[in-house]
C-alpha cells in the first residue's frame, strides 16, 4: 500500500531545506503579532499542531508559555526533541487521533500544515482533535492559505537553489485541490527524487462550517502575516482564529 504522499516529503531532508532553512526572523515576528493580539494569561498551556522541528513552539516557549509540539514526522520530532525543557514538550502524533482532552488554553496550527489528507472525514477528525484539546473559551489559530489568491498568484514553474541542491517547481491546480510537484537535483543522489504535495481547497466557508461541526466558532479572520482585514482576492493567507464554545458532538 502506497504511503500518503506527505508520510514521505516531510521526513525528508529536503522539505526543510526547501522551507525551513531560512531565517528565523519572519516566524518570530509573526509570533509577537500573534501574543499582543491575544494576551493569553502568563504559563497559558498551548498545542502547536504539525509543529515541523518546533521553530513556532521555540518561539512560544521563550515568552514563558508551557508549550507541546506534535508532528507526524519522526525526523522533525527527533530534531525538536534536541531543544525539549520542563515548558517545551513534542511529541510524534497523528493530528487525526486524540491529543489530550479539556486540556490547552490555546491550540495553533501553522504554515497551511492542513489539507493534506484524502477524505473529508480525515480533516474532520483534525478539528475535531484540535477542538477536543482545547478547554471551554480556549482559542484556536489556524494559518492556512487563501485558495482565491492562490489561484490568481499561481507561478506554474520555478526554480531554486539551496546549499547546492536544485529545486524544480511545478504547480497546478483543479476544482478541489493544488498540487506542486518538486524535483529534487543534488549532486549527492544517483538520480532525481521526485515529490508531489497536495493540498486541499478550503475556503472560509469550508472551513467556518468544520470548525462549527467541532463546537469552534470563528471570532476573526486575517488576511496576512500584519494582521490585516481579509479580502477574498487580495489577501495571500487565511488566518482564522475559533474559540471552543460547545463540547463536540459523539460521532
Amino acid at each position: 500500500m502506497q504511503q500518503p504522499w506527505f508520510k514521505d516529503w516531510f521526513n525528508s531532508p529536503y522539505y526543510h531545506q526547501l522551507y525551513f532553512n531560512r531565517d528565523d526572523r519572519e516566524a518570530a515576528d509573526f509570533i509577537d503579532k500573534l501574543i499582543s493580539y491575544l494576551k493569553p494569561a502568563p504559563g497559558s498551556t498551548m498545542l502547536d499542531v504539525a509543529c515541523g522541528k518546533g521553530r513556532h513552539s521555540i518561539q512560544l516557549a521563550g515568552k514563558g508559555f508551557d508549550v507541546t509540539g506534535i508532528d507526524l514526522s519522526e525526523d522533525s520530532i527527533t530534531e525538536a526533541l534536541k531543544h525539549e525543557t520542563d515548558r517545551l514538550h513534542f511529541y510524534q502524533h497523528d493530528m487525526r487521533l486524540p491529543f489530550r482532552i479539556n486540556y490547552f488554553d490555546n491550540a495553533f496550527n501553522f504554515f497551511t500544515s492542513f489539507g493534506y489528507f484524502k477524505t473529508r472525514r480525515e480533516h474532520d477528525n483534525a478539528i475535531r482533535t484540535i477542538a477536543q484539546s482545547l478547554k471551554k473559551n480556549g482559542l484556536f489559530v489556524m494559518d492556512y492559505l487563501n485558495v482565491h489568491y492562490a489561484e490568481d498568484h499561481l507561478v506554474h514553474q520555478s526554480e531554486q537553489k539551496v546549499e547546492n541542491v536544485n529545486f524544480i517547481i511545478t504547480k497546478w491546480y483543479d476544482e478541489t485541490h493544488f498540487y506542486k510537484k518538486i524535483i529534487v537535483e543534488d549532486e549527492a543522489l544517483s538520480e532525481p527524487l521526485v515529490y508531489t504535495e497536495k493540498v486541499s481547497k478550503f475556503s472560509l466557508g469550508d472551513l467556518t462550517e468544520m470548525f462549527a461541526y467541532q463546537g469552534l466558532q470563528i471570532q476573526e479572520v486575517f488576511g496576512d502575516y500584519a494582521f490585516s482585514n481579509y479580502e477574498v482576492r487580495m489577501s495571500p493567507r487565511l488566518i482564522l482564529i475559533a474559540k471552543k464554545i460547545i463540547r463536540q458532538p459523539v460521532v
